[in-house]
């Protein structure tokens, strides 16, 4: 019986050996039976632990998970503790795959808490990886990358390349969750390196086979064989030779069968090339249907967006100048008297304020729609171009009790000074039509990675998320200010295009009833051609 539970397991690691899993929990279930006669308590604890681990890889984890644990109970918790360490992880493992989180994190916790005890690196390893893979699908970000960095040094130290390739695995899990794609990429790279190394070590070997025996030299090395033996021998030497000739006539039907193929596929390759030079005609005539599609629709684009203007400039342009002609009107006709004159004269000077902005944001606008506005570019202190804009915008500031904040300091900037005195004045206005009075406007530079970022900031009412994509478009996207100040909703489309044409950036961050900050990134040498 012992030597048959050992013929049992060997047939079972051969079966496992050449990926035949079946067969080999089939033996492995034998050679139990017998050792369980036997009570041999060392082979029932290996073959037990065996069949776990075929289980385990049919990922059939209930049964895994029940000889697991059948497994624990035969070990001797003192004397095997590194088998117990190895043992646990496993079992959390095994819930972790059908989603039991609760179980997973018992035995798991136990398991990392055991191995930490007896040292055993093995098991901290398979531990801290399996908990931050918890850990992962319960959203527990940082706290998985803090497991995984842990584990991730166990494993360079260590010989375990199976925990090495899991820990890349769920590095490539963690990046990717984060959004670090290129670090994903180098974790997924690492991956497919040391898998295609361990699945080169694990190829079954096919024994070779002698077939030098005959009877003559096995007279002398075993003299108690008998003649039927012999026989039988050279019965199996002939069956052999009529196999190799079966084969080397098979070989020859397949080489005519190869040839066949080739001259069958040469023919039709002469038919294919004719349909796939039409299927490129056709091709190129869908890119030309599309190119054409396009245009239509960037025309139909455009025509929106000129209704749109005009549609704002007859209204907002057509307010002011009334409101101016009618101020004329009474002046003309002695129809007000001279305290009147002065409180109205507020009011006609954000008339001819608003008519001007409108008139200058449509002529910017019109230039950069022609397609040839070329920048003039220059080197010029940013400061000036801040202290020269402020100047404009002191009346509506000092209306609405606006506190000013100048962090501004003297920095060079490479651009055309006209294209960001335009972006700079309207970026002021923007902020103080949205602020409301007793808010602060803050302006200042900086310099990173050798550009300058120049930010203007508010304590304003702030834009709603679903409306910050909308604010570069030239979809004429505008709102009433916090005095009711119109906008022709021009400014900050003109603003993106004539940054972009000096080689710069603008973007926004804002937070309703916060505030607003609007970042422009300018070169302050020639960039590189």
């Amino acid at each position: 019986p012992n030597e048959l539970s050992i013929a049992y397991n060997n047939l079972a690691e051969a079966y496992y050996n050449t990926h035949q899993i079946d067969e080999a929990l089939e033996f492995n279930f034998k050679a139990l039976k017998v050792r369980e006669q036997l009570k041999d308590s060392s082979g029932i604890i290996t073959t037990t632990k065996n069949i776990a681990e075929l289980y385990s890889e049919r990922r059939e984890h209930r049964r895994a998970i029940e000889f697991y644990e059948k497994l624990l109970a035969l070990i001797d918790p003192e004397k095997d503790q590194n088998l117990k360490g190895d043992i646990l992880p496993k079992i959390g493992n095994q819930y972790l795959q059908f989603n039991d989180f609760d179980k997973a994190a018992e035995y798991l916790v136990d398991a990392l808490k055991f191995n930490r005890e007896i040292k055993n690196n093995d098991g901290i390893l398979s531990a801290l990886n399996s908990i931050a893979d918890l850990n992962l699908k319960l959203d527990h970000i940082r706290l998985a990358e803090i497991q995984l960095n842990e584990a991730y040094g166990l494993a360079q130290d260590s010989d375990n390349k199976l925990e090495l390739l899991k820990n890349y695995r769920l590095q490539k899990e963690l990046d990717s969750t984060k959004g670090a794609f290129q670090s994903a990429f180098q974790w997924q790279s690492k991956y497919f390196k040391l898998k295609s190394e361990l699945d080169k070590n694990v190829l079954p070997k096919i024994p070779e086979i002698n077939m030098g025996l005959n009877a003559d030299n096995l007279i002398d090395s075993n003299p108690q064989l008998t003649q039927e033996h012999f026989d039988a021998i050279n019965i199996s030497q002939g069956q052999i030779k009529n196999l190799k000739l079966y084969l080397y006539g098979l070989i020859a039907a397949l080489i005519l069968a190869l040839i066949f193929l080739i001259i069958t596929i040469s023919k039709r390759k002469n038919d294919s090339k004719q349909v796939e030079e039409s299927k490129y005609k056709n091709e190129q005539i869908q890119i030309k249907n599309d190119s054409i599609l396009n245009q239509i629709a960037d025309l139909e684009e455009i025509n929106k967006v000129k209704d749109r203007l005009f549609s704002i400039v007859s209204h907002d342009l057509k307010d002011s100048i009334s409101s101016i002609k009618g101020f004329i009107d009474l002046l003309r006709e002695e129809g007000i008297s001279q305290e009147e004159f002065y409180e109205l004269i507020p009011e006609l000077s954000e008339n001819a304020d608003n008519a001007s902005l409108l008139l200058f944001n449509l002529l910017n606008w019109s230039k950069t729609q022609m397609q040839n506005l070329e920048p003039n570019p220059e080197l010029f202190n940013i400061q000036d171009v801040f202290h020269s804009k402020m100047s404009l915008i002191e009346q509506k500031v000092e209306q609405k009790r606006i506190v000013v904040i100048d962090e501004s300091q003297r920095d060079l900037i490479y651009a055309d000074k006209s294209m960001i005195e335009i972006v700079i004045q309207n970026l002021l206005t923007n902020a103080v039509k949205f602020s409301r009075t007793g808010d602060m406007i803050t302006i200042s530079n900086r310099n990173q990675n050798g550009n300058v970022i120049i930010c203007v900031e508010d304590t304003g009412v702030g834009i709603a998320k679903e409306n910050l994509d909308k604010l570069f478009k030239n979809n004429t996207f505008t709102t009433v200010g916090t005095k009711n100040e119109k906008g022709t909703g021009l400014g900050l489309s003109i603003c993106k295009e004539l940054v972009e044409l000096n080689n710069g950036k603008i973007w926004v961050e804002s937070t309703v009833n916060v505030g607003t900050k609007f970042y422009v990134e300018l070169p302050k040498i020639r960039p590189a051609e």
